[in-house]
């Protein structure tokens, strides 16, 4: 059962464990009236030779080589296959690693094993599985591995999802990145969606082409300027896949559409249980290819602070997914039903007909629910807040758990919650409130030294509040002129030098304001001759009164680091510092067009002895300068009296 052993930091007034008795069906559609049929499977050899398994249920059909169990076909409402027909590795598992004695690369995970697990007339289970050893070769993760594939009856898609174990006797090895890609039929699939504000007409991957010029390279190498589109529409856009980028919160599905098929191609995630990272945790959606991913692991937006690595004597086992590959056709409203049919998987889960005894039921499952309290000098509901349970350790220890599962959920306006659908296990119960700064866990309060003298900005682990500029004109992606996350332009960064051209930012309390006046990001500054220099941000107050016996403190949250030292100076710029955070930071989020990354919170502690009654000033300064893409990005500053009890 759930433990709330070593649980300490929320404030909880009510917490209690069920395990619900509930009988759960899936809801079926037939939505293009295909006449559907009981699954069934064949083993062939295809002209080539080589042996394939293809499942049908009579509206789709789907090949998968055998035993390695890639995807290499998925026939369609009349179109033969929707992947792509150039390239062999169109719908794959794979996996980034490095071991201790090996150098690792990328794991296509290729099964040795195929069985058929389950074949009734409701559905076919299958599976493609992969059991490592000594003499597997170096270029094999040492993991076992098991691919499953569900078809239904009457289903217009597939389920796919993946049990993954290390035995502890097993060499040491860190992964990197675990996902499933669909590499679709670029003559078909143009229009790529996202969420609502961020659905569009693709380029394609030739526009991409920088060797035969028709595109240039930027700062970033993921990024490219297209100068020689297919289509003039494009012409000097930029494309970059992590401008597509989505938080696991509001990663339910995403996709593709057909314009010329009317087909839609659609990944849906019903549960976030299996991801890593918490519900801010940004990923790869889809992008040019075109491509549509599923990512599991990964570490974009957080970097080397993953904790992805399995020691010797460490045993490990996790079932990544299911997903669900949905299509459907007709002449509109595609993303709309792709929505809809989002919303059914996410009621159906955790699903009933899973036939791995890895994968608990919902008669299985618990439930947890309970009430957040915030202590912050008196008691106030947590309202909005996120409450979620994860592997056991420190506070916002969850942000880069890449082993255990985790369960998430928003309190309502009076602080209370439900996690439902929990799998057993120890847990810790952990939280964050917008408005609130710092990481808890059950039982303990936000850091606070004293009274507030003076904030900067709005603790949501964000810098979206800051001001955040125009892109340039010849390098903007016109899905986010006029969006709310017009952060995901490129090289917004250069914008900073343009506009403190000669020192840097002066932010003056009670005068300046943070969204006009704190640049997004603290970078570097571009001296115009491929070098850069750090930059040092000041902050101007004034203080009627010092306590010269007490301590004040400096609550400084940041939202993204970037192999950065931040170093804070009280009036004199040129002393040594007071703190300094050390090398921090590997998120990449300036570069990657992501608003935040990793949330890292440091109180530092102010003798009252460096201030000074009338002007003070506070020097921030970010030391690290050997590109254009080392900096900062801070969710929240705070200056506190010091305590009056």
């Amino acid at each position: 059962m759930i433990s709330k052993k070593k649980i300490t930091s929320l404030i909880i007034c009510y917490f209690l464990l069920l395990l619900l008795p509930i009988a759960f069906s899936r809801p079926t559609r037939n939505l293009d009236g295909t006449s559907a049929r009981a699954p069934t499977v064949q083993q062939i050899r295809n002209r080539h030779g080589t042996r394939e398994v293809i499942v049908d249920n009579g509206i789709i059909s789907v090949s998968f080589s055998s035993p390695q169990g890639l995807i290499t076909g998925i026939k369609y409402k009349g179109v033969n296959n929707v992947l792509s027909p150039h390239q062999r590795a169109r719908g794959y598992w794979d996996i980034t690693w490095q071991g201790e004695k090996t150098r690792g690369g990328i794991d296509r995970i290729e099964g040795t094993k195929f069985r058929i697990i389950t074949q009734n007339q409701e559905q076919v289970e299958i599976s493609f599985s992969r059991t490592w050893d000594s003499g597997s070769g170096s270029h094999i993760i040492p993991l076992n591995v098991d691919k499953r594939y569900i078809i239904r009856t009457n289903t217009s898609g597939l389920y796919a999802y993946g049990i993954f174990e290390r035995l502890p006797e097993w060499p040491e090895v860190e992964m990197g990145q675990v996902r499933i890609v669909f590499k679709l039929d670029q003559d078909k699939f143009h229009y790529m969606a996202v969420a609502d504000d961020i659905q569009r007409e693709m380029p394609t991957d030739n526009d991409r082409d920088i060797h035969r010029g028709h595109a240039k390279a930027l700062g970033y190498k993921e990024a490219v300027q297209l100068i020689h589109p297919h289509n003039s529409m494009f012409k000097d856009q930029v494309d970059d896949k992590y401008q597509y980028s989505c938080e696991i919160k509001d990663n339910k599905v995403h996709g593709w559409i057909s314009t010329k098929s009317h087909v839609g191609f659609w990944i849906i995630s019903p549960s976030g249980e299996y991801r890593f990272g918490g519900p801010m945790k940004q990923d790869l959606t889809s992008h040019v290819g075109p491509t549509a991913i599923a990512s599991f692991i990964s570490g974009h937006y957080v970097g080397t602070d993953m904790d992805t690595r399995y020691k010797s004597g460490e045993a490990w086992k996790k079932v990544l997914g299911p997903i669900f590959i949905y299509l459907n056709s007709g002449d509109e409203l595609l993303w709309e039903d792709a929505k809809r049919q989002s919303k059914e998987e996410v009621k159906a889960w955790p699903y009933d007909f899973v036939a791995s005894s890895d994968f608990p039921s919902r008669r299985e499952r618990g439930t947890v629910t309970g009430r957040l309290l915030v202590n912050d000098g008196f008691l106030t509901p947590g309202r909005f807040a996120y409450v979620g349970l994860a592997p056991p350790g420190e506070a916002g220890s969850w942000q880069t758990n890449t082993k255990g599962y985790q369960f998430w959920t928003k309190t309502n306006e009076t602080g209370y919650f439900k996690i439902d659908n929990v799998r057993p296990g120890t847990y810790n119960l952990y939280g964050w409130v917008p408005g609130f700064i710092g990481d808890f866990r059950y039982q303990n309060r936000p850091p606070r030294n004293g009274p507030t003298l003076w904030e900067i900005g709005v603790p949501d682990r964000t810098a979206r509040e800051y001001f955040v500029p125009d892109p340039y004109k010849n390098t903007m992606n016109p899905l986010y002129l006029n969006h709310t996350d017009k952060f995901r332009q490129y090289g917004l960064w250069q914008r900073y030098t343009e506009l403190y051209p000669n020192h840097d930012l002066i932010y003056t309390i009670g005068v300046s304001k943070y969204s006009k006046d704190w640049f997004y990001a603290q970078v570097t500054r571009n001296n115009g001759d491929s070098t850069y220099t750090p930059t040092t941000w000041q902050i101007v107050f004034h203080l009627p009164y010092v306590n010269m016996r007490g301590s004040y403190t400096l609550q400084l949250a940041l939202a993204s680091a970037a192999r950065a030292n931040l170093q804070v100076r009280f009036n004199n710029e040129y002393t040594r510092p007071l703190f300094s955070t050390g090398y921090i930071g590997r998120d990449n989020a300036i570069a990657r067009h992501g608003i935040h990354g990793l949330y890292r919170l440091y109180s530092i502690n102010v003798p009252g002895r460096l201030l000074r009654t009338g002007t003070n000033t506070i020097y921030l300064r970010q030391s690290k300068a050997s590109g254009p893409f080392e900096g900062l990005m801070y969710d929240y500053i705070r200056l506190e009296e010091p305590s009056r009890v």
